[in-house]
């Protein structure tokens, strides 16, 4: 019997990270071809986490350019994959999340009439405007997919709920996998600040915002509300790995510069920020997957957003929304590096999000809807 081609597309570093150690699971089993193809739409992000997980695409469409638009990135990954499509003729092509690679690249296999698999389905706001565009490209994807793998119960209960209740799987999420392979204890970092902080007697707060809805005045009141834990917790230490966009980089070093326990250092590839998260004390963040991350590794996440997608996290006590108001996200922040029993319900609340085992359990979804073995996958019970 010949081999099944399954083809992962993803072009993000975020989605690379969870793609990643799926693509080397599919590599691993004798009953697929395993193809990966990335549209690099963050071309230097993206490429070290291909480093780190030791994976060479198949294909490379490369079509990361200065200040794209969203309408550039979807219309070139869309016709970029036409060709690949052609040439590599898979029976699935396999697509992540909510990013614009990951609806072109569904809807290029739709067009070509090549069945969908979406990797971390079924994530809902509600709301078309936020995150944006990331909404309404995981919906779109949803109408597309053939194979739905929701990392989570609710995930599958938001599809239940657009009628979409065939092949659908709860299999955890694979960051957690990645995750497994990533973190290394005592690990020395490549970045020279990070080697310089002392993690044991310092409140080191990891940082990340970048999202487009955060554009604008959002984004000032969350860098000042930042300025501001510094200066009133001489304790802590920021980090805060700037996003390469240029309206983000323009607005942390507004905001930013020259407070001497603000550390605004270039984005870290992923072996450098999970031992960085693994290491702090507290997440502060407007990232999807960090949400998911942090709680594996006991850190409190405050999330710099109106809403978010994953609901588990905060009903399961290891996120709080802290939104995208000054005064907020600092007294939030206050209260958990000033109140002990309040950062330890949240350090030690239970992980909603995955076993490790993520990436088996789709595969072996993959392999069971192929009838090339005789039972569904079990549902990881979160």
């Amino acid at each position: 019997m010949s081999k099944i081609r399954v083809m992962t597309v993803f072009g993000t570093r975020p989605e690379a990270i969870k793609m990643a150690p799926l693509a080397l699971e599919l590599a691993n089993r004798p009953q697929f071809q395993a193809l990966c193809c990335v549209t690099a739409q963050h071309r230097e992000m993206l490429d070290s986490v291909l480093n780190i997980f030791s994976l060479t695409p198949d294909y490379d469409l490369n079509i990361m350019e200065p200040r794209q638009t969203l309408s550039t990135i979807t219309s070139k990954c869309l016709t970029g994959m036409d060709r690949v499509l052609e040439e590599a003729k898979p029976d699935l092509v396999l697509v992540h999340g909510d990013t614009s690679t990951t609806f072109a690249g569904a809807l290029a296999a739709f067009y070509h009439k090549i069945p969908v698999g979406h990797v971390e389905a079924g994530l809902r706001t509600y709301d078309k405007w936020s995150p944006y565009p990331e909404e309404i490209n995981r919906k779109l994807v949803g109408a597309i997919a053939d194979l739905h793998f929701c990392p989570t119960a609710s995930n599958r209960d938001n599809l239940a709920r657009e009628a979409i209740t065939q092949n659908v799987f709860v299999t955890g999420n694979t960051v957690i996998d990645a995750l497994h392979t990533t973190v290394i204890k005592d690990s020395t970092f490549l970045e020279p600040v990070l080697n310089e902080l002392d993690y044991g007697s310092r409140k080191v707060i990891l940082v990340t915002c970048h999202r487009r809805e955060n554009y604008g005045q959002p984004m000032t009141n969350i860098m000042t509300a930042l300025r501001r834990v510094a200066d009133a917790f001489p304790e802590t230490e920021l980090v805060y790995p700037v996003h390469l966009s240029p309206v983000v980089q323009e607005a942390a070093h507004k905001y930013l510069d020259g407070h001497p326990r603000i550390h605004l250092i270039a984005p870290l590839d992923v072996r450098e920020m999970h031992n960085l998260m693994a290491r702090c004390c507290l997440v502060m963040t407007d990232s999807g997957g960090l949400q998911e991350e942090a709680p594996a590794l006991d850190k409190p996440v405050l999330v710099l957003r109106k809403e978010t997608e994953r609901p588990e996290a905060v009903q399961a006590g290891t996120v709080r929304l802290a939104g995208i108001e000054e005064e907020t996200i600092f007294q939030m922040a206050s209260q958990l590096l000033s109140d002990r029993s309040e950062y330890e319900k949240m350090a030690h609340a239970a992980n909603p999000y995955g076993d490790g085992q993520a990436c088996r359990r789709i595969t072996d979804a993959i392999a069971w809807h192929f009838g090339v073995r005789t039972a569904p996958p079990d549902e990881f019970q979160g």
